[in-house]
Protein backbone atom coordinates (compact mmCIF):
# COMPACT_ATOMS: atom_id res chain seq x y z
CA UNK A 1 0.00 0.00 0.00
CA UNK A 2 1.33 3.41 -0.90
CA UNK A 3 0.55 6.92 -2.08
CA UNK A 4 2.68 8.47 -4.78
CA UNK A 5 2.57 11.89 -6.41
CA UNK A 6 4.64 12.51 -9.54
CA UNK A 7 5.22 16.06 -10.77
CA UNK A 8 1.78 17.40 -9.83
CA UNK A 9 1.01 20.88 -11.16
CA UNK A 10 -2.27 22.70 -10.60
CA UNK A 11 -3.14 26.13 -11.97
CA UNK A 12 -6.01 28.47 -11.21
CA UNK A 13 -5.90 30.79 -14.19
CA UNK A 14 -2.34 32.09 -14.39
CA UNK A 15 -1.58 31.27 -10.74
CA UNK A 16 0.17 28.02 -9.86
CA UNK A 17 -1.27 26.46 -6.71
CA UNK A 18 1.05 23.45 -7.07
CA UNK A 19 4.29 23.44 -9.00
CA UNK A 20 5.81 20.07 -9.92
CA UNK A 21 5.11 18.42 -6.53
CA UNK A 22 6.38 14.86 -5.96
CA UNK A 23 6.49 12.53 -2.95
CA UNK A 24 6.01 8.88 -2.02
CA UNK A 25 4.38 7.66 1.21
CA UNK A 26 4.61 4.00 2.25
CA UNK A 27 2.35 1.84 4.38
CA UNK A 28 2.85 2.41 8.10
CA UNK A 29 3.98 6.01 7.61
CA UNK A 30 2.12 8.92 9.19
CA UNK A 31 3.23 11.96 7.24
CA UNK A 32 2.57 15.53 8.30
CA UNK A 33 1.81 17.78 5.31
CA UNK A 34 2.68 21.30 6.42
CA UNK A 35 2.76 24.74 4.94
CA UNK A 36 1.56 28.32 5.40
CA UNK A 37 -2.01 29.27 4.48
CA UNK A 38 -2.34 29.25 0.70
CA UNK A 39 0.68 27.00 0.19
CA UNK A 40 -1.36 24.36 -1.69
CA UNK A 41 -1.99 21.73 1.00
CA UNK A 42 -5.76 21.43 0.60
CA UNK A 43 -5.44 21.58 -3.19
CA UNK A 44 -3.04 18.62 -3.08
CA UNK A 45 -5.41 16.64 -0.87
CA UNK A 46 -8.38 17.35 -3.13
CA UNK A 47 -6.38 16.11 -6.13
CA UNK A 48 -5.35 12.92 -4.31
CA UNK A 49 -8.96 12.19 -3.38
CA UNK A 50 -10.27 12.90 -6.88
CA UNK A 51 -12.33 15.99 -6.04
CA UNK A 52 -10.43 18.21 -8.48
CA UNK A 53 -8.12 17.32 -11.39
CA UNK A 54 -4.48 18.30 -11.73
CA UNK A 55 -3.22 20.06 -14.85
CA UNK A 56 -0.26 17.72 -15.16
CA UNK A 57 1.43 14.89 -13.31
CA UNK A 58 0.10 11.65 -11.86
CA UNK A 59 -1.24 10.32 -8.55
CA UNK A 60 -0.89 6.61 -7.76
CA UNK A 61 -2.74 4.89 -4.92
CA UNK A 62 -1.50 1.34 -4.47
CA UNK A 63 -0.03 1.62 -7.98
CA UNK A 64 -3.40 2.61 -9.50
CA UNK A 65 -3.35 5.86 -11.44
CA UNK A 66 -6.35 7.95 -10.40
CA UNK A 67 -6.73 9.18 -13.98
CA UNK A 68 -7.65 5.66 -15.07
CA UNK A 69 -9.05 4.07 -11.90
CA UNK A 70 -10.76 6.88 -10.01
CA UNK A 71 -13.68 4.72 -8.76
CA UNK A 72 -11.39 1.97 -7.47
CA UNK A 73 -9.06 4.51 -5.88
CA UNK A 74 -11.86 6.29 -4.02
CA UNK A 75 -12.82 2.97 -2.43
CA UNK A 76 -9.31 2.73 -0.97
CA UNK A 77 -9.18 6.28 0.43
CA UNK A 78 -10.69 7.71 3.60
CA UNK A 79 -10.90 11.51 3.51
CA UNK A 80 -11.63 14.04 6.23
CA UNK A 81 -11.69 17.49 4.57
CA UNK A 82 -10.88 20.72 6.39
CA UNK A 83 -14.50 21.86 6.28
CA UNK A 84 -16.19 18.69 7.45
CA UNK A 85 -19.36 18.18 5.32
CA UNK A 86 -22.12 16.46 7.31
CA UNK A 87 -25.91 16.08 7.12
CA UNK A 88 -27.00 18.00 10.20
CA UNK A 89 -30.56 16.62 10.15
CA UNK A 90 -29.36 13.01 10.38
CA UNK A 91 -28.56 11.16 13.59
CA UNK A 92 -24.95 10.08 14.12
CA UNK A 93 -25.60 6.36 13.78
CA UNK A 94 -28.02 6.92 10.91
CA UNK A 95 -25.43 8.96 9.03
CA UNK A 96 -22.66 6.40 9.55
CA UNK A 97 -25.00 3.60 8.42
CA UNK A 98 -25.71 5.67 5.30
CA UNK A 99 -22.00 6.18 4.55
CA UNK A 100 -21.23 2.51 5.21
CA UNK A 101 -23.93 1.43 2.73
CA UNK A 102 -22.52 3.83 0.11
CA UNK A 103 -19.22 1.97 0.43
CA UNK A 104 -21.00 -1.41 0.38
CA UNK A 105 -19.49 -2.33 3.75
CA UNK A 106 -20.30 -5.94 4.68
CA UNK A 107 -22.16 -6.37 7.97
CA UNK A 108 -22.28 -2.58 8.09
CA UNK A 109 -24.31 -2.32 11.30
CA UNK A 110 -21.62 -4.17 13.23
CA UNK A 111 -18.85 -2.08 11.63
CA UNK A 112 -20.70 1.14 12.49
CA UNK A 113 -20.92 0.08 16.15
CA UNK A 114 -17.18 -0.67 16.15
CA UNK A 115 -16.19 2.67 14.63
CA UNK A 116 -18.54 4.58 16.94
CA UNK A 117 -16.74 3.08 19.92
CA UNK A 118 -13.28 3.68 18.42
CA UNK A 119 -13.95 7.36 17.77
CA UNK A 120 -15.60 8.01 21.15
CA UNK A 121 -19.10 8.64 19.80
CA UNK A 122 -20.96 6.10 21.92
CA UNK A 123 -22.74 8.68 24.09
CA UNK A 124 -23.66 10.76 21.03
CA UNK A 125 -24.73 8.00 18.66
CA UNK A 126 -28.46 8.79 18.90
CA UNK A 127 -28.13 12.57 18.67
CA UNK A 128 -28.69 14.66 15.57
CA UNK A 129 -25.42 15.81 14.05
CA UNK A 130 -26.65 19.40 14.11
CA UNK A 131 -26.93 19.19 17.92
CA UNK A 132 -23.32 18.04 18.39
CA UNK A 133 -20.45 20.21 19.53
CA UNK A 134 -17.79 21.03 16.94
CA UNK A 135 -15.48 18.41 18.44
CA UNK A 136 -18.05 15.62 18.13
CA UNK A 137 -18.87 16.68 14.58
CA UNK A 138 -15.17 16.28 13.83
CA UNK A 139 -15.23 12.81 15.37
CA UNK A 140 -18.25 11.94 13.22
CA UNK A 141 -16.36 13.02 10.09
CA UNK A 142 -13.37 10.92 11.12
CA UNK A 143 -15.63 7.93 11.76
CA UNK A 144 -17.10 8.35 8.26
CA UNK A 145 -13.58 8.45 6.78
CA UNK A 146 -12.69 5.18 8.55
CA UNK A 147 -15.94 3.23 8.20
CA UNK A 148 -14.93 1.34 5.03
CA UNK A 149 -11.47 0.46 6.44
CA UNK A 150 -9.54 2.43 3.78
CA UNK A 151 -5.92 1.64 3.02
CA UNK A 152 -5.02 5.32 2.61
CA UNK A 153 -6.21 8.00 5.04
CA UNK A 154 -6.15 11.70 4.10
CA UNK A 155 -6.85 14.03 7.04
CA UNK A 156 -7.09 17.80 6.65
CA UNK A 157 -6.85 19.46 10.10
CA UNK A 158 -8.23 16.36 11.93
CA UNK A 159 -8.23 17.79 15.48
CA UNK A 160 -9.86 21.14 14.71
CA UNK A 161 -12.33 22.09 17.43
CA UNK A 162 -11.37 19.34 19.86
CA UNK A 163 -10.61 19.95 23.53
CA UNK A 164 -7.21 18.79 24.93
CA UNK A 165 -8.56 15.42 26.11
CA UNK A 166 -10.27 14.76 22.77
CA UNK A 167 -7.11 15.76 20.88
CA UNK A 168 -5.09 13.13 22.75
CA UNK A 169 -7.75 10.47 22.07
CA UNK A 170 -7.90 11.24 18.34
CA UNK A 171 -4.11 11.39 18.08
CA UNK A 172 -3.88 7.95 19.68
CA UNK A 173 -6.50 6.65 17.25
CA UNK A 174 -4.58 8.04 14.26
CA UNK A 175 -1.33 6.51 15.55
CA UNK A 176 -3.03 3.13 15.97
CA UNK A 177 -4.62 3.30 12.52
CA UNK A 178 -1.31 4.43 11.02
CA UNK A 179 0.41 1.18 11.93
CA UNK A 180 -1.24 -0.59 9.01
CA UNK A 181 -2.33 2.25 6.73
CA UNK A 182 -0.83 5.10 4.73
CA UNK A 183 -1.73 8.31 6.56
CA UNK A 184 -1.26 11.87 5.32
CA UNK A 185 -2.44 14.69 7.54
CA UNK A 186 -2.40 18.43 7.26
CA UNK A 187 -2.17 20.52 10.42
CA UNK A 188 -1.04 23.89 11.73
CA UNK A 189 -0.35 22.43 15.19
CA UNK A 190 3.36 21.70 15.39
CA UNK A 191 2.96 19.66 18.59
CA UNK A 192 0.65 17.37 16.66
CA UNK A 193 3.37 16.66 14.12
CA UNK A 194 5.86 15.82 16.87
CA UNK A 195 3.28 13.66 18.68
CA UNK A 196 2.09 11.43 15.85
CA UNK A 197 4.09 11.88 12.63
CA UNK A 198 7.27 10.04 11.71
CA UNK A 199 7.90 12.16 8.61
CA UNK A 200 7.17 15.71 7.48
CA UNK A 201 6.63 17.21 4.04
CA UNK A 202 6.67 21.02 4.02
CA UNK A 203 5.20 22.88 1.08
CA UNK A 204 5.55 26.59 0.38
CA UNK A 205 4.22 28.57 -2.59
CA UNK A 206 3.18 25.34 -4.27
CA UNK A 207 6.58 23.63 -4.03
CA UNK A 208 8.01 20.99 -1.69
CA UNK A 209 10.80 22.64 0.30
CA UNK A 210 11.41 19.83 2.82
CA UNK A 211 10.75 16.10 3.04
CA UNK A 212 12.44 14.50 6.03
CA UNK A 213 11.86 12.26 9.06
CA UNK A 214 10.78 14.45 11.98
CA UNK A 215 14.09 13.97 13.81
CA UNK A 216 16.14 15.18 10.84
CA UNK A 217 14.37 18.48 10.18
CA UNK A 218 16.85 20.50 12.21
CA UNK A 219 19.54 19.66 9.65
CA UNK A 220 17.67 21.73 7.05
CA UNK A 221 17.96 25.02 8.90
CA UNK A 222 21.02 27.21 8.51
CA UNK A 223 21.14 28.46 12.10
CA UNK A 224 24.07 27.24 14.19
CA UNK A 225 22.96 29.21 17.21
CA UNK A 226 22.85 27.32 20.48
CA UNK A 227 21.03 28.47 23.59
CA UNK A 228 21.58 27.21 27.13
CA UNK A 229 19.17 28.05 29.95
CA UNK A 230 20.57 28.19 33.47
CA UNK A 231 19.11 28.92 36.89
CA UNK A 232 21.25 29.72 39.92
CA UNK A 233 20.48 29.78 43.62
CA UNK A 234 22.21 33.17 43.94
CA UNK A 235 20.58 36.50 43.08
CA UNK A 236 22.67 37.64 40.09
CA UNK A 237 22.67 40.45 37.53
CA UNK A 238 23.64 40.15 33.87
CA UNK A 239 26.89 42.09 34.24
CA UNK A 240 28.10 39.35 36.61
CA UNK A 241 28.83 37.28 33.47
CA UNK A 242 31.00 39.90 31.70
CA UNK A 243 34.11 37.76 32.09
CA UNK A 244 32.68 34.93 29.95
CA UNK A 245 34.14 34.30 26.51
CA UNK A 246 33.23 36.97 23.98
CA UNK A 247 31.39 34.47 21.77
CA UNK A 248 28.82 33.90 24.55
CA UNK A 249 26.08 36.48 25.11
CA UNK A 250 23.68 36.46 28.05
CA UNK A 251 20.14 37.70 28.60
CA UNK A 252 17.36 37.29 31.15
CA UNK A 253 14.44 34.95 30.46
CA UNK A 254 12.48 34.88 33.71
CA UNK A 255 13.35 35.82 37.28
CA UNK A 256 16.52 33.93 38.16
CA UNK A 257 16.87 32.25 34.72
CA UNK A 258 19.58 33.31 32.26
CA UNK A 259 19.88 32.47 28.56
CA UNK A 260 23.40 32.01 27.18
CA UNK A 261 23.62 32.22 23.36
CA UNK A 262 26.49 31.42 21.05
CA UNK A 263 27.06 30.86 17.33
CA UNK A 264 30.02 28.62 18.07
CA UNK A 265 29.92 25.04 16.81
CA UNK A 266 31.50 23.93 20.11
CA UNK A 267 29.18 23.02 22.99
CA UNK A 268 29.27 25.95 25.44
CA UNK A 269 27.94 24.00 28.44
CA UNK A 270 31.38 22.88 29.74
CA UNK A 271 32.58 26.51 29.70
CA UNK A 272 29.44 27.65 31.56
CA UNK A 273 29.85 24.89 34.12
CA UNK A 274 33.52 25.78 34.74
CA UNK A 275 32.57 29.44 35.12
CA UNK A 276 29.91 28.57 37.71
CA UNK A 277 32.33 26.37 39.67
CA UNK A 278 35.06 29.03 39.66
CA UNK A 279 32.58 31.64 40.87
CA UNK A 280 31.26 29.23 43.54
CA UNK A 281 27.74 29.43 42.12
CA UNK A 282 25.03 26.85 42.84
CA UNK A 283 23.44 25.60 39.59
CA UNK A 284 19.77 24.69 40.03
CA UNK A 285 19.04 23.87 36.40
CA UNK A 286 20.93 23.74 33.12
CA UNK A 287 19.58 22.59 29.78
CA UNK A 288 20.17 23.24 26.11
CA UNK A 289 17.23 24.74 24.27
CA UNK A 290 16.37 22.66 21.21
CA UNK A 291 15.09 24.29 18.04
CA UNK A 292 11.32 23.78 18.08
CA UNK A 293 9.13 22.66 15.19
CA UNK A 294 7.77 26.22 15.09
CA UNK A 295 11.31 27.60 14.73
CA UNK A 296 12.11 25.15 11.91
CA UNK A 297 8.82 25.82 10.13
CA UNK A 298 9.32 29.60 10.28
CA UNK A 299 12.93 29.32 9.13
CA UNK A 300 12.00 27.24 6.08
CA UNK A 301 8.87 29.14 5.00
CA UNK A 302 9.75 32.79 5.63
Amino acid sequence: MSLKAENITKKYGSQKALDNVSFDIKTGEIVGFLGPNGAGKSTMMKIITGFIPQNSGDIFVNELNIRDYITEVKKQIGYLPEHNPLYYDMYVKEYLNFVAKLYSVKDYKKEVDIIIEKTGLTAERNKKIGALSKGYRQRTGLAAALIHNPEVLILDEPTTGLDPNQIIEIRNLIKEVGKEKTVMLSTHIMQEVEAICNRVIIINKGQVIADKPVGQLTKLTQSKKQSVLMEFAENLKIDFFNSLQKNISVSNSEAGIFIFDSNSEDDIRPELYRFAVNQKLTILTMHQKEESMEDIFRSLTQ
